[in-house]
């Protein structure tokens, strides 16, 4: 099954956070957009790719950005990556047999998924790229009416892309 493309619905789910609460995406999508996005703590790219994502959520963060990793780990696992990687917004757990992701489509991760109030999506693109982040970053300040300062440094090497 191929992942949720751009300008289709996106599938609705409900998840429990590593403390125990619980996200439904509806619930969400009506206080705005929602970026999803699936991880394995395991996966290189995904710990490359989350120190930027937290960087996305602390530029976001007074304007409520729903920002959610959706982790094919367990709950402890998760909390230990979260710590490890400085990630701070919401760690969703997607265990076995991985409902959420199979609804998605995953075939890779990291999956990164913005999705619109109105349920579609705007951005799908899997592994960490550059240009993604920056489009993911350009709508959320659309959305908003902010201007975010940037979220590459001038001083990092940032690769284009780096497969998940």
């Amino acid at each position: 099954m191929p992942t949720v493309a751009v300008g289709k619905t996106a599938p609705p789910f409900e998840l429990a956070s590593m403390d125990g609460k619980t996200y439904l995406l509806r619930d969400a999508l009506a206080q705005g957009p929602v970026l999803a996005a699936f991880f394995k703590v395991s996966c290189p790219t995904c710990q490359y790719t989350f120190p930027f994502l937290e960087r996305l959520y602390q530029q976001f963060r007074a304007q409520n950005v729903q920002l959610w990793g959706v982790s094919q780990d367990t709950a402890r696992d998760s909390q230990r990556f979260a710590k490890t990687y400085g990630v701070t917004f919401p760690i969703l757990i997607d265990e076995e047999p991985y409902e959420a992701s199979r609804e998605y489509g995953l075939e890779y991760v990291p999956t990164l998924f913005l999705i619109a109030p109105d349920g579609q999506v705007q951005i799908s693109g899997d592994g960490f790229s550059k240009v993604d982040l920056l489009e993911i970053q350009k709508h959320l300040a659309r959305h908003f009416s902010v201007t975010p300062p940037s979220l590459f440094l001038p001083s990092e090497k940032i690769p284009e892309y780096k497969p998940g």
